[in-house]
Parts: structure tokens; C-alpha cells; sequence
């Protein structure tokens, strides 16, 4: 069933009016639907609405509600990726799982062995802000992440909002993901940074960084990922290890 994101604004009692451009478009002229056909909603208040198609005019397409229910398509902590982008097609896979593995946010960071200048980054952002809102749509998520702006790795690391941070490195690790969860279970609702480092790895000097801000360096097993494996398998084993929260 087609899933589109909606303004309260345009709900009433037992209807959903589609006027905005982009959903009317998508809509009426890409999937060219017809009147008694199904789609799914959500608002901004992460509610899901199931309705049927009963008009659709030149400006707008009229939805009579069916059904309404809060969507459960979400993690029951707030993940958020740090990630030193990659050349082109490799960025794009990135954000694309990233986002339907349910982060909340990704930051994209300068590091020592970035490979991609940094007026390149910063071009690419709303670039990779669409990517994250149309993946969000097609794995039916409540709400679209953020793709931040292009930060320093030392100010990711400084900022108090996270109450947990953790970095692969699979160099200089210290543990396993599995012994870090035994001992620092994720509680419900905490924000939880995921550090990743570009193709060439991280640095010695942000080796030492981590080290100095308390920063645990995790290893994601023996095998050595390529930076664009190492995020999915990265975000993966967290989801995997912590989804037993209650």
C-alpha cells in the first residue's frame, strides 16, 4: 500500500485532502490511481491512517479515513549516525540504510582521511536530506530523519545531548558490541551516537581523541568491512542487541 506523509492541517473528521504538490503529483500522475483504491498516511503526529481514494480532481485527491493507529515503525531508543562521507554512489547506499535501519539522524563529519572535499559535502546535503525522505516513505516510517550539517568529528563528540557514543575502530578497539551491551544496556529513549570513519580509517590523533573524551572504541568482529559495510553491520548489531528494551 502507497505511504505518503501528511500536514494535520489537512485532516478533518473522515477525510484526508492531498493538496500539496509533490503527493498530488506522485499520486495522480506516477501511480496514476483511481477512486476506490487504498493508501496509507501518517501525520506529524506519527499516527497511520489508512483511507480510500473517493475523488480526485485537477488541484487535490480526497481520502475517506478507515482506520487510525499509531505507528510502531521505530526504535524504542534514538539512534543517531556520525559518518565520515564516501565518494558518490557509496554515500547514497549509506544514507539510504541508514535511514531504514531507523536512525534519527546523520551528521557527516570531517576527518583526517576524508576522501571528498569539503564544499563537495556540503553540496550534497539536500541531496542526501531527499534520499533520507523518500527511503522514509518507501519503508513506511512515522517520521523522516535529518541529515545535518557538515560538523567537525571534535564537536560531534562534545555535544552533551548524546548519552551514549560509541566509535568502530577496527584497529585500536577495546571490546566487542556484545560485551559493551552486557554492561551499558540502552535504556528507553536515550540518544545514542554511532561513530564511523572513512575508507582510509581513522587517524592516530583521532585515535588519541577518542581516548581522551572517554569515547569506547568497539570492534564489529574479525572480518575488515569496507566503511560502507561497516555502517549497515554497524547499525545493525545495535539494533539486534539492544531491541529487547522495554
Amino acid at each position: 500500500m502507497p505511504h505518503f506523509f501528511i500536514k494535520n492541517d489537512n485532516i478533518t473528521d473522515d477525510l484526508v485532502i492531498i493538496d500539496d504538490k509533490e503527493n498530488y503529483q506522485h499520486i495522480a500522475r506516477s501511480l496514476r490511481a483511481k477512486i476506490g483504491e487504498k493508501i496509507l498516511m501518517v501525520n506529524e503526529n506519527k499516527i497511520k491512517i489508512e483511507g480510500k481514494i473517493v475523488e480526485i480532481t485537477k488541484s487535490d485527491i480526497k481520502v475517506q479515513i478507515e482506520k487510525k493507529y499509531p505507528s510502531e515503525n521505530s526504535l524504542k531508543f534514538n539512534l543517531y549516525l556520525a559518518q565520515s562521507p564516501l565518494r558518490s554512489d557509496f554515500q547514497t547506499l549509506v544514507v539510504e540504510k541508514a535511514t531504514e535501519l531507523g536512525v534519527r539522524g546523520i551528521y557527516p563529519i570531517i576527518t583526517d582521511n576524508c576522501s571528498v572535499a569539503k564544499n563537495v559535502i556540503e553540496k550534497k546535503i539536500p541531496k542526501w536530506q531527499k534520499i533520507m525522505y523518500e527511503a522514509s516513505k518507501q519503508c513506511e516510517r512515522a517520521d523522516i530523519p535529518r541529515c545535518f550539517d557538515l560538523t567537525k568529528l571534535e564537536d560531534v563528540i562534545k555535544n552533551k545531548f548524546f548519552d551514549k557514543v560509541i566509535a568502530f575502530c577496527e584497529r585500536d578497539y577495546k571490546k566487542t558490541l556484545k560485551e559493551f551491551a552486557k554492561e551499558n544496556p540502552i535504556k528507553k529513549d536515550e540518544n545514542v551516537l554511532v561513530i564511523i570513519g572513512p575508507e582510509g580509517g581513522f587517524s592516530k590523533r583521532e585515535f588519541e581523541l577518542f581516548e581522551k573524551s572517554d569515547i569506547i572504541m568497539l570492534t564489529l568482529g574479525d572480518l575488515i568491512l569496507k566503511a560502507e559495510t561497516a555502517v549497515i553491520v554497524g547499525l545493525g548489531n545495535i539494533i539486534y542487541e539492544f531491541s529487547n528494551i522495554q
